[in-house]
Formats: structure tokens, C-alpha cells, sequence
């Protein structure tokens, strides 16, 4: 078994981060298996340099100890680039030209606006752009990629430690953007492709990304990638129900550090 934690450098850990981190930790251990660090950085305008290392204190402060090097997304942008022009062969991508606010415009005109888990969905403004507008526009300016679900036919299902087998819904995200504009890959594309990249046989993660899985599993079958089995686990809140995020900075490990508190009284802390 091979398992990952795969933060993003933009701030310190928290308490959730700790609970995802020894969920992927501990299956590693429990089966005799391997448990991998990766930084999820790609979007260099948030990342900085210095949470690189605090990230792997807090981690080891914890007992929480990783057998490779780990990975940076930035520094395997060739990779996703690759994976990307597989899926334009395939004619399962399609660029979009759309800024935020023209998206947002036009959700705000449709009287039944595509509703997803966390809101509204791309409402396919682009999906049948002909070639020559494709063309024209692309002297314009700089698409997105999103990723056609209508053409995601076959039924798909995953497996899921915790809720059973999940049937694929190829509409639940809407077209979702595979490449950005600013950053050429997506949280969607670089997770998936890096996952088999590193043999990762069990995906543990926070239950509120249940919905990407879908997506993921559409991704991992159009590259003729095996697939892995996943654990999306319950979130830590905080005492008013709401999720952490690294907003919560009292919460952070490095704060609860400052204040004396021992390892093991961290771990307990999610534990309880």
C-alpha cells in the first residue's frame, strides 16, 4: 500500500491537515506499506517558499516521517502538459475564453443556472464554439481547458472505505477546467496524473472532495490509469461547525507549538 498527504505551501498546518496526515500516515503503517509527502504548489501566486520547511517540522514534530523525497507539482509541469495533449487528441477537452465575470453574468441571465455541490457550474458558453471562432480567439487571448463530461459515456464507479461503491456522475462539477489560464494544469489534472506517477493504491483525503473523485475517475479511465481506492474521511471543525482552514491560526500547529503544547497532546486533540 502506498499512501500521500499532499499540502499546499501556502500557509502553516493546522489541526485538520494533522488528521488528514495521520489517516494516510497510519493506513501506510497499519498495512505494511509506504507513506509519501507531496506539495500541492501550482498556484505559485499563493505558495511561498518558507512553508516548504514548516510543513515538514510540524510534520516530523508529529512522528509523522515520509520514505521519499517529496514531490513538488511545479517542478512537473512537462508531465500534466503531456496528459493534457492526451486528452486534446481525444477530443475530450475544449478551450474556454470566458473571464470569471462573464461567467458570473451569465449564470446571473439563466433562470435555471446549473447547480452543483459548492454552488453554480460552468454553463458551457464555449463547449460549441466553431473551429474558426476557436482559431480567431485563440490570437485573442489565452484559453482555459475544460474537460467535456458529456462525452464521458461509459459508467464509471469507485470505491470508497467509508461510503461504499460510488456510481460516476459526469455532470456533478459541470465541465470542470483542467488547465488554467495563468497556470496551464488544474488541482484535478496534476492530483490525478501525480497519484499514478506514484503508484498511490489508497487516496485518503477530507470528505468535502468526495465530489472531485468523480471527475478523477473520469480522468484516470480516459488515460488508461488503474485505479486506486480512496478513504474520504470526516473533517475536524471548529466549535462553531464550520471546517478549518489556515485561517484558524490558533489552531495551527505552530501556534499550539508556541504555547507548549506537547506532541502527543496535538495528536490527542484530533483524536478526541
Amino acid at each position: 500500500m502506498i499512501t500521500r498527504f499532499a499540502p499546499s505551501p501556502t500557509g502553516h498546518l493546522h489541526l485538520g491537515h494533522v488528521f488528514a496526515a495521520q489517516v494516510a500516515f497510519e493506513r501506510a503503517q497499519e498495512n505494511g506499506g509506504e507513506f509519501l509527502l507531496r506539495f500541492e504548489d501550482i498556484d505559485h501566486t499563493r505558495v511561498r517558499e518558507e512553508f516548504y520547511d514548516a510543513i515538514e517540522e510540524d510534520l516530523q514534530w508529529l512522528g509523522i516521517h515520509w520514505q521519499q523525497k517529496p514531490w513538488r507539482q511545479r517542478e512537473r509541469l512537462p508531465q500534466y502538459a503531456d496528459a493534457l495533449e492526451i486528452l486534446k487528441s481525444q477530443g475530450m477537452v475544449y478551450p474556454c475564453f470566458c473571464s470569471r465575470k462573464e461567467i458570473e453574468r451569465e449564470l446571473a441571465e439563466l433562470a435555471n443556472a446549473p447547480q452543483g455541490p459548492e454552488g453554480p457550474l460552468y454553463p458551457g458558453t464555449c463547449r460549441n464554439i466553431s473551429a474558426t471562432d476557436v482559431s480567431w480567439k485563440m490570437q485573442q487571448r489565452e484559453p482555459a481547458w475544460r474537460l467535456d463530461t458529456r462525452k464521458a459515456g461509459q459508467k464509471l464507479t469507485f470505491h470508497d472505505r467509508l461510503h461504499g461503491t460510488i456510481a460516476v456522475d459526469p455532470t456533478l462539477l459541470g465541465d470542470v477546467v483542467l488547465a488554467r489560464k495563468d497556470i496551464d494544469t488544474s488541482y484535478h489534472l496534476a492530483v490525478v496524473v501525480d497519484d499514478h506517477a506514484q503508484n498511490i493504491s489508497l487516496v485518503t483525503r477530507g470528505e468535502d472532495l468526495l465530489p472531485s473523485t468523480h471527475i478523477h475517475r473520469i480522468l484516470q479511465d480516459l488515460l488508461n490509469f488503474e485505479e486506486p481506492d480512496y478513504e474520504h474521511h470526516q473533517l475536524i471543525r471548529d466549535e462553531t461547525g464550520e471546517r478549518l482552514a489556515k485561517r484558524n491560526r490558533s489552531l495551527s500547529i505552530a501556534n499550539l507549538r508556541q504555547k507548549g503544547k506537547s506532541a502527543s497532546e496535538v495528536l490527542k486533540m484530533i483524536a478526541d
